[in-house]
């Protein structure tokens, strides 16, 4: 799969959306390097990095805990020093709304120039690790409907 397939694949991805091309692309290629990579890889390889996926923060999840967190530290410190702490809750609230609202703040241009990804770029590397550990080559298009329902929510158990 060439890089350039990788942003078709996270199509809907508000993040990305409102990530400058050149960060996405460099994710992209990061991404195809992680599975160029582990192609050559034991099958035991495979599921260490798919279960280091399993635990890797989304940039969701950082928003949300980076907030949390500077709104309780500006609430603490308006309790026990002055009410103008109450500026770092109010910013802090102000970015998640504008977050959950339009899927970027200020902070999403920082965290992705660190490299964070988004969960869909999370779960195609995944997937695509599991492609490569042959996870779904039971499942066959001469089966009937009902059999590779069956299989297909079989596997996605074990996701």
């Amino acid at each position: 799969m060439e890089v350039s397939d990788y942003s078709e694949l996270v199509r809907g991805d508000r993040v990305r959306a409102n990530t400058p091309p050149e960060i996405n692309q460099a994710i992209n290629i990061e991404i195809a390097a992680m599975v160029r990579f582990y192609a050559g890889k034991t099958d035991y390889e495979i599921g260490k990095r798919i279960e280091k996926l399993n635990k890797e923060w989304d940039i969701g999840r950082i928003i949300e805990i980076r907030a949390s967190t500077a709104s309780l530290i500006g609430i603490i410190l308006c309790l026990k020093r002055s009410k103008v702490w109450l500026i770092l809750p109010t910013i802090a609230l102000t970015f998640l709304l504008q977050y959950a609202v339009q899927g970027w703040c200020p902070p999403v241009s920082i965290l992705r120039r660190f490299g964070f990804h988004t969960r869909q770029e999370i779960d195609l590397e995944k997937y695509s690790l599991k492609a490569l550990r042959g996870d779904f080559d039971e499942i066959s298009y001469q089966d009937n409907n009902t059999s590779r329902a069956k299989k297909v929510i079989t596997e996605s158990r074990s996701i």
